[in-house]
């Protein structure tokens, strides 16, 4: 799966930066997913991630960060406009063990006004399957959420709140981000 998502994330960052294709406006429903229908898999899961990184606690963590040092005011510039970070993954030791179905809560979420597929990557070959979906109000994008399943494993991702993807940017090549030599269209300064 991760040859896919490395493939891939290029190309997802690609099209994340490009000038906004066309202005969706946001409803009202929820940015966040929910996700509490797939905590019934990680009983089943050989190994299991569950992060829940609200506003709150996004904010105290930049509170640690200090903005005297370059890459830490950076980190805490993204954060700054963040409500939460939800991450739910599973890794089990053998095949068949969740079913689209499992998923299916999670697509119809993604269906909802607002949401719009960006990317899809799938690897007939290896059962590997990427999505990338973006919630935008005009040119703000306001959620990002990334489904990516292989038979093995299972992960949803659900950033929420205001993302200015300049500044994401700017985190390229640095923490342990790889570097997207992204070009905006603006002059690098």
């Amino acid at each position: 799966m991760k040859s896919v998502i490395t493939k891939s994330l290029k190309l997802t960052c690609l099209l994340f930066l490009v000038p906004l294709f066309a202005t969706i406006t946001a409803s009202a429903q929820d940015v966040r997913l929910q996700l509490d229908n797939l905590n019934k898999l990680e009983s089943k899961a050989g190994n299991s991630v569950d992060v829940t990184l609200d506003g709150a606690l996004l904010q105290l963590a930049g509170k640690f960060l200090d903005i005297n040092k370059p890459k830490e005011a950076a980190v805490k510039e993204v954060l700054a406009g963040l409500k939460g970070v939800y991450v739910k993954s599973f890794e089990f030791d053998k095949e068949g063990v969740y079913s689209a179905t499992d998923v299916d809560s999670i697509h119809a979420q993604l269906r909802s006004p607002g949401w719009t597929r960006m990317v899809g990557v799938k690897s007939n070959k290896e059962g590997e399957n990427v999505e990338f979906y973006m919630m935008m109000n005009g040119n703000q994008v306001n959620g990002i959420a990334v489904i990516a399943t292989d038979p093995k494993q299972l992960t949803v991702v659900n950033i929420v709140g205001s993302i200015d993807l300049e500044k994401l940017l700017k985190l390229s090549g640095k923490l342990g981000i790889p570097d997207l030599d992204i070009d905006l269209g603006k002059q690098k300064k």
